[in-house]
C-alpha cells in the first residue's frame, strides 16, 4: 500500500504533537512513557520527532493516558491552523 505524501502542514502538526509529548514526558523516560503507554520506545521516538507525524488513534490514546494528557488539550494543540504558511524556498 502506497501512502499518499502529508502536506507541509500535516508535518508540521506531526512535529507540534511530537514537542507537546515531549514536553508532557517531562524528566520522564522515553522506555517508561513507552512502557506505560504499551507501544515501543522506537515507536514513541519516532512520533517525538515527527518521523512519524500521523499515528494511529489508539496510540495517541495510550500516550495520552501514560501523560495524564487529556485528547481534548492534544486536539487544541494540534489543530490545523489554517492560517499556516509553507515557508517560501530560497534559490
Amino acid at each position: 500500500m502506497v501512502r499518499t505524501a502529508l502536506a507541509p502542514w500535516e508535518r508540521e502538526r506531526g512535529e507540534r504533537f511530537g514537542s507537546l509529548l515531549r514536553q508532557a514526558r517531562g524528566s520522564r523516560s522515553m522506555a517508561e512513557v513507552a512502557a506505560a503507554a504499551g507501544v515501543s520506545a522506537e515507536t514513541l521516538r519516532k512520533i517525538e520527532t515527527g518521523r512519524a507525524p500521523t499515528p494511529a488513534f489508539f496510540t495517541i490514546a495510550a500516550l495520552a493516558t501514560a501523560l495524564h494528557v487529556s485528547l481534548d488539550e492534544l486536539v487544541a494543540a494540534c489543530a490545523h491552523n489554517p492560517d499556516w504558511q509553507e515557508p517560501a524556498l530560497s534559490a
